[in-house]
């Protein structure tokens, strides 16, 4: 990989890792399942990048379905 690659994906996965942080931060629940997804993508597409890092997005994935249970199928009061 170049230093360009690197550095391209280096700056997904900051931006992976600060998007669930942040999303720890939000008051609603609908908002922290939105702003998780987001970084759960991100982290899938980290994942991808590193070489189909099974451990990374199996996880993001899991916890990605989660959400979409949660904001979709089982809405909440």
């Amino acid at each position: 990989m170049s230093l360009d690659q690197n550095l391209f994906v280096e700056i997904v996965g900051y931006f992976a890792s600060f998007m669930v942080l942040i999303s720890f931060l939000m008051r609603n629940i609908k908002k922290l399942r939105l702003v998780n997804s987001v970084g759960c993508l991100a982290f899938v597409i980290y994942g991808v990048l590193l070489n189909w890092s099974l451990p990374i997005i199996i996880t993001n994935v899991a916890i990605m379905s989660i959400n979409f249970y949660y904001l979709f199928i089982k809405k909440q009061a």
